[in-house]
């Protein structure tokens, strides 16, 4: 039998702060943990808040983190990133949800009519820069990663495809079959702009509804607003793409005050004037808002 091995020997840091944790702190220190919703990489604050009396002049100290456990004030590090922090990425999944759902079907202060504008779900998926290691499956049945013909090969020598079924965790997804036929200056380039590229494509789709409702883009964008919400994310292979809801409303300011481009001035609100998430004008039915877009 092997000697039995003391905790402290592999874990030491952690010993310590159980031993520190068993004070008369332990329950505030709970408590700011709890705040936080567990956060993996809280950011500890240190300092004093400070009240100033306007008449007197008299500035008191209202809290100070030196009355707190290790003198720090806990706070959640707000990543979105669940590699990073589970918890804080949980918790802006969650209130990105809740924030889609009304989008979608109203609530938290949107009007439940949005559930019967047009929407539209779109991918915006890079082009291909070469062919890279994938895996496409049917069911329980996985096909061949980039079937080719015995003895084919690229101009720089590598086979011309990849006969392996991939697992879902393969290391190997989303890397070039031949790193020097990639174009991955074209794909750097691709998630440089991708910004502007989404930009870009709000501007035009604009444009192509005033095509397609036979009017001009001002007189367009005064009828209709085109609300959306994205998401960005990495394919395996490393280039960025977008996923959407984009949604049609009527084109109003939700009652906001237009600043006048001269100072100290404001203008009233326009005849457009309104609430949130009105519905648009019945013309642009799905179906043709569909093929405008796709287009």
């Amino acid at each position: 039998m092997t000697e039995p091995i003391q905790v402290g020997e592999l874990l030491p840091g952690v010993l310590q702060e159980v031993i520190d944790r068993a004070g008369p702190g332990y329950d505030r220190w709970a408590e700011q943990v709890a705040a936080t919703g567990y956060c993996a990489h809280p950011v500890r604050l240190r300092g004093t808040v400070e009240h100033a009396d306007r008449d007197t002049g008299e500035v008191r100290t209202v809290y100070d983190t030196e009355r707190e456990p290790d003198a720090t004030l806990l706070k959640a590090c707000g990543n979105r990133r669940a590699s990073i922090c589970p918890s804080c990425s949980a918790t802006y999944q969650a209130d990105q949800f809740q924030l889609l759902a009304a989008g979608l079907r109203g609530g938290k202060g949107v009007s439940e009519t949005v559930a019967g504008h047009p929407r539209l779900f779109v991918t915006l998926t890079a082009p291909s820069f070469g062919p890279v290691h994938s895996r496409r499956a049917q069911g329980l049945f996985v096909y061949p990663c980039h079937p080719y013909r015995q003895g084919q090969r690229c101009p720089h020598g590598r086979r011309a495809g990849c006969w392996q079924r991939h697992d879902p965790d393969d290391p190997h997804l989303g890397e070039p079959l031949c790193a020097r036929c990639y174009q991955a200056g074209a794909q750097v380039l691709w998630n440089a702009l991708a910004g502007r590229l989404w930009s870009r494509t709000t501007i035009y789709l604009y444009r192509a509804l005033a095509r397609l409702a036979g009017m001009p883009e001002a007189e367009l964008r005064a009828l209709v607003r085109i609300s959306f919400a994205k998401v960005a994310e990495y394919q395996k292979r490393g280039a960025v793409h977008f996923h959407a809801i984009i949604r049609l409303d009527a084109a109003t300011d939700c009652g906001s005050r237009r600043v006048s481009p001269h100072p100290r001035s404001v203008s009233p609100p326009t005849s457009s004037s309104g609430p949130c998430g009105r519905p648009p004008p019945p013309w642009p039915c799905p179906a043709r808002w569909s093929t405008r877009t796709r287009a």
